[in-house]
């Protein structure tokens, strides 16, 4: 008889402590804390069906890739629980406490009994699953790098959205949790964006890459050969090239062009590329000439100012493509 009320007891124990409410929810940030994420989505009431996802407003094949270890930059720290409040239909809301990077937040959980471990030992399940959907913006290039993972944003797109110049795509992430977005590589940057995600939550991060200096470099050797190019016609009017002179008197020789100065390139993101604006450059021409009126003869030397302004593209294999405008 004494034996069977110890045995009681403890297991009352045991469900009041370690298989309580409060402890489930406490496992739960734990794992996040660890990087153990592994544990931490195989939590009951974590996963999301098809129409859960549907009822969301995701679509039901929403990238899930975020799920995993070295992804978040945080988990929850130095949790407490504040209180467990166990309502008459037996679920409880239980409220955490934790310091997440440098804040300090507080989060409650809806929670519910499933069928106990061994028909003895309490199990529980969060009612709506604490996971967040975050919408990742990648403006201007379509990867971009969470924790130790690289990302495409157009991994379930086809079609016509494959060639946007900015991206936007949903994904599954753990909750609570910080994480940090960005992107560098050799031809675009984004200043790293962090972002604290809240359990059932739906938030909005924009990785804005820019070009590099090594982009710019690259984009003006591709200048300057186009305008060496131009000065390499021997014609008072280079054929596809922004500079030429007309020329009354009879032309004596070849002419001979140079370029003088070089348009500077700068690089901005525009609506499908990057663009750089109406820029000036200097273009020479040196020629001899022979009066129509009188027949004398000189050397003609005249700088031809003009203007160049282009757009530039990443190709899929990683080089560059640049449409060139001539303006006036």
């Amino acid at each position: 008889m004494l034996l069977g009320t110890a045995f009681v007891a403890a297991l009352g124990g045991l469900n009041q402590t370690t298989y309580g409410a409060a402890n489930f929810v406490e496992r739960y940030l734990s794992a996040i804390a660890d990087d153990d994420l592994a544990t931490a989505i195989t939590t009951p009431g974590v996963a999301l069906d098809d129409d859960e996802l549907t009822a969301m407003g995701v679509p039901t094949d929403i990238s899930t890739a975020m799920l995993r270890s070295d992804v978040i930059d945080a988990g929850p720290e130095d949790v407490r629980i504040v209180d467990d409040v166990k309502h008459e239909d037996g679920t409880h809301t239980v409220t955490a406490s934790y310091r997440l990077d440098t804040a300090i937040l507080q989060t409650s959980f809806e929670i519910r009994a499933i069928d106990p471990l061994y028909g003895l030992l309490n199990r529980w399940e969060f009612i709506e699953s604490p996971l967040a959907v975050v919408d990742v913006t990648a403006a201007h290039n379509p990867l971009f790098t969470v924790g130790d993972l690289t990302l495409d944003t157009r991994a379930t797109k086809s079609g016509d959205e494959l060639a946007a110049f900015t991206q936007t795509a949903p994904y599954l992430a753990i909750a609570p949790a910080a994480y940090e977005f960005g992107f560098s590589d050799t031809l675009v940057a984004a200043v790293p964006v962090p972002l604290a995600t809240e359990p059932g939550v739906r938030a909005a991060v924009t990785v804005d890459a820019q070009p590099t200096a090594d982009f710019v470099k690259r984009v003006q050797t591709q200048v300057d050969s186009y305008l060496d190019g131009c000065a390499a016609q021997t014609v008072l009017q280079p054929s596809g090239c922004p500079f030429g002179i007309e020329i009354d008197d009879r032309v004596l020789g070849d002419p001979v062009w140079s370029i003088v100065t070089y348009p500077p390139v700068t690089l901005t993101a525009g609506e499908t590329a990057f663009e750089m604006p109406a820029t000036d450059g200097m273009a020479h021409i040196s020629v001899e000439v022979q009066s129509l009126f009188d027949g004398d003869k000189s050397q003609l030397e005249e700088d031809r100012p003009f203007r160049l302004a282009l757009s530039a593209t990443i190709r899929p294999d990683g080089s560059i493509a640049i449409q060139l405008q001539q303006t006036s």
